[in-house]
């Protein structure tokens, strides 16, 4: 491959821009942009598969900026290849509301796959979006109809690398023997803190090599363009080992600070930018200079990618005449639609049936609807058999030459790599065509709470099936008791946090949790038995809250959740032969019910009566919806679990006696009682 002036002049041209960038915004990371200017351009020019014209034809090949500190150098690209980015949008960068923030972000700037900037979770997001194409090329290519069989390429960095999710990601791709990944690694030796020297010393090749990887590397990141060109036509023969190639770049190239830590995270000085322009030919006093001959360069690699893109349309008609039901599903599942009528598979629950864990029948949910849901896929964190997530009969997604299974597979063994599984998940989610779920206990959800919090941020539709979720596993004791875990991810914007009381409020979790497809669902579920309630519907449950036991003219509510509800059910008997009249609300889903209208809302946590909250874990965040609450003033204990419960007066009597003093208290000081929530829509 030739390389001539045109390209040095592009490569300028991305160096200058990200400096300009930067500089107006006074603001930002250019360092890293000016030194992987020519292996972006490399990459770009010659091997990436993309259509600007339209940034999500589904076989395009996946790019991803782990190092999402050096978000310019994505934005540049964007703009050079004809995206939806104005030189105006480069100069209103890290501006309010700008196309171009601060850090990457998906569904905000087109042809951004993933959100990134925390560091490690593009480089985990990456090895997801590789085995999404794994998984659905295996299940629809066939003899002359290679449909899906892009590759996913990520620019990282030591940051990222020193990042235990990366780590975590990277162990799983090599097991998974991802030969469609590509890595390309920032090796200049600069963190925030200055030379890697000081922190991270490590032979990173070495650690690559043992995860089971292609290590390839390139010495001369700076100018060596047919080495770099060299380096990622190897690594794309490679079809059994996902590969990176360690680069060698200057950070800051050209730059009066080039190769210091100064050029990392701020913008370069006037005098430095003007000298910058001058050696590479460009006009010193001139901002945002983009030579004609770039453009031209780059609109060929445009008009490229939408031949490539015609070219797949073809094949893709084609395959729909000789396999119309492979084709007929994979549009629907590339369109993001649901198969008709799948709800009509989840399993309905009477009062009369026996009691069972929830961890339980989620598993019974996941047996009936998976084979009518055949974009759900996911696994566990090596607690399959406690988390009872593999339906029987389902296969493993494993490497054919493993023998554990193959490609097709649906389901993931992601091994102890809670935070890595979480960042997989995004990246499968973000490729399309699937919904993913993943499974731990929900004290460990907290390991991954990163990755959940980019979920949310990003609209990923993760589902994860968090079981042990509170005081009633028992002897595991405190160290896996998540006392504060619930509030941490109900507080988090865009979560649904589900706690089901029951089979069908369990499979009403299940129905929204699958139908929100810009939301990210928690399932937490339980180890011990629950009854099915009298009351209790899918249908009802779904509106995330509802009344279980009405009342007229009450004396008190009760609103729980999950395990709870139970409890508080025997109570409301206890007070209501006592003549204290009890309501019981179940509030499964507190996303869910506060995206309820206002009139539903005030039905069902009305005015008139004091309204006690009962859970068993921090009572943090129930004062939005009740006067008085009731859980854990601390940690749990280890314990059999009806002791652990006995213990801190999580009964029906104790909350029988509980319930009359409240009732007592404000009857005595005649307080008039009206909602939290109309309190709330007052302020």
């Amino acid at each position: 491959m030739s390389f001539n002036k045109a390209d040095d002049v592009a490569i300028a041209t991305i160096r200058t821009l990200a400096v300009d960038t930067v500089g107006k915004a006074n603001s930002g990371h250019p360092g890293a942009p000016m030194g992987m200017a020519p292996v972006a351009h490399v990459l770009f020019s010659r091997f990436l598969n993309a259509n600007p014209k339209n940034s999500k034809w589904f076989n395009r090949d996946r790019f991803v900026l782990s190092n999402g500190h050096a978000c310019a150098l994505q934005y540049v690209l964007l703009h050079l290849l004809g995206y939806q980015l104005s030189l105006d949008d480069l100069k209103a960068f890290r501006q309010l509301d700008s196309k171009t923030p601060g850090h990457p972000e998906a569904g905000h700037t087109d042809g951004i796959e993933v959100t990134t900037g925390p560091l490690g979770q593009g480089f985990a997001n990456g090895v997801g979006l590789a085995m999404a194409q794994a998984h659905l090329g295996a299940l629809y290519n066939k003899d002359g109809f290679d449909l899906i069989n892009n590759y996913t390429y990520v620019f990282t960095g030591d940051g990222c690398l020193m990042e235990g999710v990366a780590a975590e990601a990277a162990s799983l791709a090599g097991h998974l023997q991802l030969g469609n990944l590509v890595v390309i690694y920032d090796d200049n030796h600069i963190s925030i803190d200055g030379d890697t020297a000081c922190a991270f010393t490590e032979n990173v090749e070495q650690r690559f090599l043992s995860y089971g990887w292609q290590v390839l590397h390139v010495d001369n990141g700076d100018s060596d363009l047919a080495a770099i060109y060299n380096s990622i036509a190897e690594a794309r023969q490679e079809k059994n080992k996902p590969t990176i190639i360690r680069l060698k770049t200057t950070i800051g190239y050209g730059s009066k600070v080039q190769g210091t830590h100064g050029v990392h995270g701020s913008p370069l000085k006037a005098d430095d930018a003007a000298q910058l322009k001058a050696k590479f030919g460009f006009p010193s006093d001139q901002h945002f200079y983009v030579p004609q001959e770039t453009y031209d360069t780059y609109a060929e690699f445009g008009k490229r990618g939408a031949a490539l893109e015609a070219e797949w349309n073809a094949l893709l008609a084609t395959y729909g005449q000789k396999y119309p039901n492979e084709h007929a599903e994979l549009v629907r599942r590339i369109e993001g639609k649901l198969p008709t009528n799948w709800e009509q598979t989840l399993p309905v629950y009477k009062p009369t049936d026996a009691a069972v864990a929830s961890r339980k029948l989620s598993e019974i949910v996941l047996t009936a609807i998976t084979p009518a849901l055949p974009e759900l896929m996911g696994g566990s964190a090596d607690l399959t058999g406690s988390n009872l997530t593999k339906v029987k009969g389902s296969v493993d997604f494993q490497p054919p030459s493993t023998g554990l299974g193959d490609y097709s597979g649906k389901y993931i063994r992601y091994g102890v790599r809670e935070h890595g599984m979480g960042a997989i998940a995004n990246g499968l989610h973000a490729y399309g065509g699937i919904i993913p779920f993943v499974a731990t206990f929900l004290n460990f959800v907290s390991y991954a709470a990163g990755a959940v919090r980019l979920s949310a941020l990003s609209k990923h539709q993760v589902i994860w099936v968090a079981t042990h979720d509170s005081i009633g596993l028992g002897e595991d004791g405190p160290t896996h008791q998540p006392v504060e875990t619930l509030i941490h991810f109900r507080a988090t914007p865009n979560i649904a946090f589900w706690r089901p009381a029951d089979g069908n409020e369990t499979s009403a979790a299940y129905q929204v949790a699958i139908n929100s497809r810009a939301t990210p669902s928690i399932l937490s579920l339980s180890r011990q038995n629950l009854p099915n309630l009298e009351g209790s519907t899918i249908e009802k449950a779904a509106r995330g809250g509802y009344v279980l036991i009405e009342e007229e003219n009450e004396d008190l509510t009760i609103v729980s959740t999950g395990s709870e509800v139970s409890i508080a059910v025997e109570a409301a008997k206890k007070l209501k032969a006592e003549g204290i009249k009890t309501r019981v609300v179940s509030l499964p889903c507190w996303l869910t019910f506060d995206q309820q209208d206002e009139e539903y809302r005030l039905s069902v946590l009305r005015s008139g009566a004091p309204i006690l909250s009962l859970e068993a874990a921090s009572t943090a965040g129930w004062q939005k919806y009740s006067h008085e609450q009731y859980g854990l003033p601390a940690w749990g204990a280890s314990g059999p679990y009806l002791k652990v419960y006995e213990k801190f007066g999580i009964t029906g009597s104790n909350i029988a006696v509980v319930g009359k003093k409240v009732v007592d208290f404000y009857k005595s000081k005649n307080i008039p009682v009206v909602s939290p929530l109309l309190k709330a829509v007052q302020l």
